[in-house]
């Protein structure tokens, strides 16, 4: 996942604010900040973490989802979920890239 395709999928969600996509920034907010702590700790300190770093993974791409099909069941856009796709590491990388992008701006 790239920098614009990223952003791009972001603007898209957001465009109308609603607390199903409240939650699904929440939620890759959380798992971006997990994914970095984990990156920066021991092994045995990894493999206690994953469970919870799975959880959260989980949780973001439930989020989307949920909020995929209620935007669909109001005639919004939602190309924005297939752009994002379904593979885990590219979902991934998707919540590193909101959780840089919103700390960009809070500058």
């Amino acid at each position: 996942m790239n920098y614009d395709d990223a952003t791009t999928i972001f603007e898209a969600i957001k465009t109308k604010e609603s607390q199903l996509k409240h939650d699904v920034v929440l939620c890759a907010i959380r798992y971006a900040r997990i994914r970095t702590d984990w990156r920066l700790l021991a092994i045995h300190e990894r493999k206690a973490l994953d469970p919870s770093r799975t959880a959260a993974h989980n949780a973001l791409i439930d989020a989307t989802n949920i909020l995929s099909r209620a935007m669909a069941k109001a005639g919004e856009n939602t190309t924005w979920r297939r752009q994002l796709g379904e593979e885990r590491m590219e979902i991934g990388d998707w919540a590193c890239h909101v959780h840089a992008y919103l700390g960009i701006q809070a500058r």
